[in-house]
């Protein structure tokens, strides 16, 4: 029975020691995921929301709704509107799954940090971000050349001491030279957490979101 006891007592140990350890080795991509509430994702049915950017003089808008647990995406803009699985094979995705593709990085971003496997990143401390200048984590992303439709894309993106995303950088094709832009206006739903405005370095709104329901 003692045996038994200290058994039992000895697995505690072990998993309480195991969970201390998995938070501690932490990478900083899970660290920014973790920030924004991956962990409530999962009692997520559903995300619609309503893409908008400024083009010129024109607002564009495009409105989804992923069906997370059904695989489905409905897709409105000016023109026209449906619906479609994410189970159809690549190659039968509609034209609009690639605009569901980015929009969805400029307010989950953090969380395809979890669900991207086909990257590899480093990080520097201490490094300012381009607009704002302030000082903190640089954690550059870079895909591969295979996978997604714009393969071997990279981003710089600058943390604060929270892990939360202030600014980032796209730099297509991994290049020397990229856009900045901010990233502000958080909004919790359901313990999730969203960047709802993105800034450029000239101080004009150029994304945001609206229309936001989760459920």
């Amino acid at each position: 029975m003692k045996l038994q006891t200290f058994l039992i007592s000895a697995l505690i140990c072990i998993a309480i020691l195991a969970c201390s350890t998995q938070k501690e080795e932490l990478s900083t991509p899970q660290k920014v995921a973790k920030a924004y509430g991956f962990e409530n994702f999962e009692k997520i049915n559903s995300i619609a929301y309503t893409w908008n950017v400024q083009a010129g003089d024109i607002v564009r808008t495009r409105d989804w709704k992923w069906n997370i647990q059904e695989r489905t995406v409905y897709f409105a803009d000016a023109d026209t509107s449906y619906t479609y699985s994410l189970d159809l094979p690549h190659e039968k995705l509609p034209k609009a799954d690639a605009g569901f593709i980015n929009d969805k990085y400029w307010l989950m971003y953090p969380f395809q940090l979890m669900w991207d496997s086909g990257y590899t990143y480093e990080e520097s401390k201490d490094v300012p971000s381009p607009i704002s200048g302030e000082v903190g984590t640089k954690l550059t992303i870079v895909y591969n050349n295979e996978d997604g439709y714009t393969p071997g894309d990279a981003y710089d993106l600058y943390l604060d001491e929270a892990f939360m995303i202030r600014e980032w950088v796209f730099r297509k094709g991994n290049g020397t030279e990229g856009r900045a832009f901010t990233w502000e206006t958080e909004q919790t739903f359901e313990g999730v957490t969203f960047a709802t405005e993105h800034y450029n370095d000239q101080g004009v709104k150029f994304i945001w979101f609206t229309n936001i329901e989760v459920k």
